[in-house]
């Protein structure tokens, strides 16, 4: 899975893949057997011979821990039962997805103006002002943003893509990673001085030891 994920990326995203594998941890793996639950607010529109699914108006689709909101989103599913699932989001108004982890209180979370889900290879795509954390409770623990990101849940590596869609100065790409020990950890406290030690100080008396009785 990984290998073909990374041959699909453009030769310029790999020195950026192996920097983000640091992220590295499992998402939710429960995820993958809940059903998708869909929810809009204006319209639906169910076609069974297409096998397609459009929805208006504040969309929700759920599946397990994943969350994902959109304005419009348009859901395909394939022959073999898996969903591709295109959101698109409003001025001042992204789309957005938050997804569980293994690890227990983090979760990964990313806005964008457009985004594209599939549930075969359970992947992510951002399109345009993406922008992906992993949060610790309501810590952000990392960030990374650019043009486009794609993130494998299954992996848990980031791709990134820098261009005139990027949020950041001259398109680039940015990517902020918090230390792994947190400065409240055991293992960052600094050391305790150890206790002074009193110099010997010589006996002016000898007191000789009791004889047996």
């Amino acid at each position: 899975m990984a290998c073909n994920f990374r041959a699909a990326m453009p030769k310029r995203l790999l020195p950026l893949l192996i920097a983000l594998a640091a992220l590295s941890a499992h998402a939710e793996k429960a995820d993958r057997l809940k059903p998708m639950i869909f929810t809009a607010e204006k319209e639906g529109r169910l076609d069974s011979m297409n096998q397609r699914t459009e929805l208006l108006g504040n969309v929700i689709i759920t599946k397990g821990s994943l969350l994902l909101r959109a304005e419009k989103v348009d859901v395909r599913e394939t022959r073999d039962g898996y969903h591709q699932a295109y959101a698109s989001g409003t001025t001042g108004k992204p789309v957005s997805f938050h997804q569980a982890r293994d690890t227990p209180g983090e979760a990964i979370e990313g806005t964008a103006d457009q985004l594209e889900y599939d549930t075969r290879t359970e992947t992510v795509r951002f399109i345009g002002n993406a922008n992906v954390r992993r949060t610790r409770g309501a810590t952000v623990a990392d960030e990374v943003t650019g043009a486009v990101i794609v993130y494998d849940s299954r992996t848990e590596v980031f791709a990134l893509e820098g261009g005139n869609a990027s949020p950041n100065p001259n398109g680039r790409v940015r990517m902020v990673l918090m230390p792994r020990v947190q400065p409240d950890s055991p293992a960052s406290a600094p050391a305790t001085t150890p206790p002074a030690v009193l110099p010997l100080q010589p006996s002016t008396t000898i007191t000789p030891p009791k004889k047996p009785s």
